[in-house]
C-alpha cells in the first residue's frame, strides 16, 4: 500500500465527523496555525502603506556605507582618507555625512519654518493675553477692596458718631443741658427722624462725607468739655491724664 500524505485541506478530510472529545491529528493542528500565520502576515503587509514601504527602503540603503564602487567615496581614498577619519586637511571637519531631510508631504521649501514660526507667534500672543488678563483680574481685586474697605469705614464712622451722640446726651443731661450745643449732637427722636428723612435720601451722598466731620467735631466737644473718649470708654481726670494715657483721637489711634 502506497503511503500517500493525506491533503487536510481537502473536502473530504475537513468534512470528517469530528465531535466533541475525539483527538484531532497533531498535523491538522500545525497546518492551521500555519494558514493563520500566513494570512496575518500578508494581513499586515497589505496594511503598510506606500510611504511606509518607501520609508523602509530609504532607511535600509542609508544605513548600508558607501564602498569601493562610488567614485566619489574612491577619490577621497585616493587622496588619503580612510574611513572614520573627519574631513578636511587639519583634520577637523565632519565625520558623519550631512543628514538627509526627505519631505514626504506636497508643501513647497520653507513651509515647515512658516508653521513653526506661526506656531510660536499664537503661543506668544496667547502669553501676552493671559498676561493682560491677569492684570485686568489684580486691578479689579485691588478695586474691590478698596470699594470694600472705604464702606467699612464709613460704617465705623456712623457707628461712632451714633456712639459719641448717646455719650453727648448723657453727659450734657447729667450736666443740667435741655438742649445740644448743636442740633445733631444727640440723637434724634423718631418724630424728627421721619421728618427729616425725605431729605436724608436726597443729600444722602452729602451726609456720608459730613459725618467724618460731625464725628470729628463732637468728639473733641467730647475731649475738651468733659475729658472723655469713645473708644476708651472712660472720663479721664484731667488733660494730662487724658494725654497720657489715651491712645490717640480716632478709632485707628485704639486699634
Amino acid at each position: 500500500m502506497d503511503d500517500v500524505e493525506e491533503d487536510y485541506m481537502s473536502d473530504s478530510f475537513i468534512n470528517q465527523d469530528i465531535r466533541p472529545g475525539m483527538p484531532m491529528l497533531r498535523r491538522v493542528k500545525e497546518t492551521f496555525k500555519k494558514e493563520e500565520k500566513v494570512k496575518e502576515a500578508n494581513q499586515k503587509s497589505r496594511q503598510k502603506s506606500i510611504k511606509e514601504q518607501e520609508k523602509e527602503q530609504r532607511e535600509m540603503f542609508l544605513n548600508v556605507a558607501l564602498g569601493n564602487e562610488n567614485k566619489g567615496f574612491a577619490m577621497l581614498q585616493k587622496m588619503g582618507y580612510k574611513s572614520g577619519q573627519p574631513l578636511g586637511k587639519s583634520g577637523k571637519g565632519i565625520v558623519e555625512p550631512i543628514p538627509l531631510n526627505i519631505t514626504t508631504g506636497r508643501s513647497g521649501l520653507g513651509h515647515e519654518e512658516l508653521q513653526k514660526r506661526k506656531a510660536e507667534e499664537k503661543l506668544e500672543n496667547y502669553r501676552k493675553k493671559m498676561h493682560v488678563k491677569k492684570q485686568v483680574e489684580k486691578q479689579t481685586t485691588e478695586l474691590f477692596k478698596m470699594r470694600l474697605k472705604t464702606k467699612q469705614e464709613q460704617l465705623q464712622v456712623k457707628r461712632d458718631l451714633e456712639k459719641s451722640q448717646k455719650a453727648c446726651q448723657q453727659l450734657d443731661t447729667q450736666k443740667g443741658l435741655e438742649v445740644p450745643k448743636e442740633d445733631w449732637y444727640w440723637l434724634k427722636t423718631k418724630t424728627e427722624e421721619d421728618k427729616d428723612e425725605e431729605e436724608e435720601e436726597e443729600e444722602e451722598e452729602e451726609d456720608e462725607l459730613n459725618e467724618s466731620k460731625k464725628l470729628i467735631s463732637l468728639t473733641t466737644y467730647l475731649r475738651e468739655e468733659y475729658l472723655y473718649c469713645i473708644w476708651c470708654g472712660t472720663a479721664y481726670q484731667d488733660q494730662e491724664d487724658l494725654s497720657s494715657n489715651c491712645p490717640g483721637t480716632t478709632y485707628t489711634d485704639h486699634e
